[in-house]
């Protein structure tokens, strides 16, 4: 049996293939004059493309990754300065809640900040972190699921997105991480960039991770008061604030069908209720981070 062996060039290398061997026409090789013009007239058929009015109507979301080439440079045209990186993590956080667990609490309140902001779009959540050593499993990685992040493996992807941002013309970057431990490095990445631009571009807003605070508003304003603690890496405030996202990733019905709906002395049911507290904690959430962005921006 005669065997043929397939080869598949991907279109969207063929330019480079062809910059990087002499170029043919009818035959012959092109002068370096022809092939200079080659090249001027496909950047210019480029540059032709980047300018071209976009066919449809935009989407109304604030996430690069929803969103077309064409809408975020069309977005970025009327004013959308700011792009916001936040980072969350893969880890443990007890029986009942997702390893995302700071991951949907990101996708609930980077977009409250952005929309709040007014001029803003949030690049996709950095979901990878450090989580402790991989080698010799050090903290959350001695728990299955887990996935860490060296440190400085954190801080290069957090220094490569920021200036990929820069690149397409954003002009400020806000650093916000729902994790302790993501915190030196976002502040580092912020500091390389900064360098590199000369200039103060890149905030690390380290009052978004001000989980004091929140407690404190659901406690006193809401009323709402955690009168035990479960030893768990969970608690009523997250847990709230990732039901007004999914109340499947905390098991909500599953934990109502064995008596379990509760963390800290508090019960999760009826869902409708701690969905309405969570929406009241991403609101005032929102409001403070707005507000320590504004300032950073304002002394930046």
């Amino acid at each position: 049996m005669q065997f043929v062996r397939s080869v598949v060039i991907s279109v969207a290398v063929l330019p480079i293939i062809a910059s990087l061997t002499p170029a043919q026409s009818g035959g012959r090789n092109l002068s370096p004059e022809e092939r200079e013009q080659r090249r001027a007239q496909q950047e210019q058929e480029l540059q032709e493309e980047l300018q071209a009015k976009r066919p449809i109507p935009a989407l109304d979301s604030v996430w690069i990754e929803e969103l077309t080439w064409m809408e975020v440079r069309d977005a970025i045209a009327a004013g959308k300065s700011t792009a916001i990186i936040s980072t969350g993590g893969i880890e443990q956080n007890g029986p009942y809640v997702a390893t995302g667990k700071h991951n949907y609490v990101l996708k609930a309140m980077c977009e409250a900040i952005a929309r709040e902001l007014g001029n803003a779009l949030c690049a996709p959540i950095i979901k990878l972190v450090p989580e402790g050593n991989i080698d010799r499993p050090s903290g959350h990685m001695r728990y299955p699921g887990t996935l860490s992040l060296r440190a400085e493996t954190f801080q290069a992807v957090l220094v490569d997105v920021g200036q990929s941002l820069l690149a397409h013309g954003f002009e400020n970057l806000i650093y916000i991480g729902d994790s302790g431990g993501n915190q030196r490095g976002m502040a580092a990445a912020a500091k390389v960039i900064n360098e590199k631009a000369g200039k103060s571009v890149a905030h690390h807003v380290q009052e978004f991770y001000d989980y004091a605070a929140v407690s404190e508003y659901m406690n006193a304003e809401l009323g709402v008061v955690e009168t035990a603690n479960d030893g768990l890496h969970d608690n009523f405030y997250i847990t709230s604030i990732m039901m007004a996202v999914d109340p499947t990733v905390v098991r909500y019905e599953q934990r109502v069908s064995v008596d379990k709906a509760t963390i800290n002395g508090l019960s999760i049911a009826p869902k409708e209720a701690t969905i309405e507290v969570g929406k009241k904690l991403i609101k005032y959430r929102s409001a403070l981070t707005v507000k320590a962005i504004k300032a950073a921006l304002g002394s930046g």
